[in-house]
């Protein structure tokens, strides 16, 4: 397995990076050789002074990545609690039953030929036009704003919806083309209130 480590505008300490190599090696009895590990180290000064480093560890597993994001008052600590964060990950990458891809190439077929046949129509021609073909539902706790961005870079989305704990109210937080977060917060039959800056 090849083990990456950069920093992101920093140059990485030689015990930083060993160390970050040493904790890597876990990933090597759950994976086989062609896995890939990549940390980048970052540093990040206006957040309190037991999060300002941070570990972004992703884990390229099956071509699949999983990513773990940690902040902590060291590289080591935070290293330490990125590896915990993608090693359930990748424990739940590996024990998931790979049908549901393969389940899911059956229907697109079956939907494909039945198309191809003509006995159904496509999505755009439907009457009524495009419809919900699919629901997920999540369990949700109430987290702050700084910990649905933790989560949603450890997830690698560019939206997450969470439970706002400050005000007990829905809330998406979304990435930016300019990189930084945009957050959407809806009332409920209220008028429009513009946004804090």
């Amino acid at each position: 397995m090849r083990t990456t480590v950069k920093g992101k505008n920093l140059d990485v300490l030689d015990r930083d990076r060993h160390y970050a190599e040493l904790k890597a090696q876990r990933f090597s009895r759950l994976l086989d050789d062609r896995s890939e590990v990549i940390v980048e180290y970052s540093v990040e000064h206006n957040r309190s002074a037991d999060q300002t480093h941070i570990a972004e560890l992703t884990l390229l597993a099956d071509g699949q990545p999983i990513r773990g994001v940690a902040r902590a008052a060291t590289f080591r600590a935070a290293i330490d609690m990125a590896v915990d964060k993608v090693e359930n990950l990748a424990v739940e990458h590996k024990e998931r039953p790979r049908t549901r891809t393969r389940a899911r190439s059956e229907q697109a077929k079956t939907i494909l030929r039945s198309l191809a046949d003509g006995t159904s129509a496509p999505p755009e021609a439907r009457e009524g036009g495009p419809s919900v073909v699919k629901v997920k539902r999540f369990a949700i706790e109430p987290m702050f704003e700084e910990d649905a961005v933790a989560r949603m870079e450890e997830l690698g989305h560019n939206f997450f919806l969470f439970v706002n704990a400050e005000n007990e109210r829905l809330a998406l937080l979304y990435r930016r083309r300019d990189g930084d977060y945009g957050m959407i917060e809806p009332t409920v039959g209220g008028a429009y209130t513009p946004g804090r800056r």
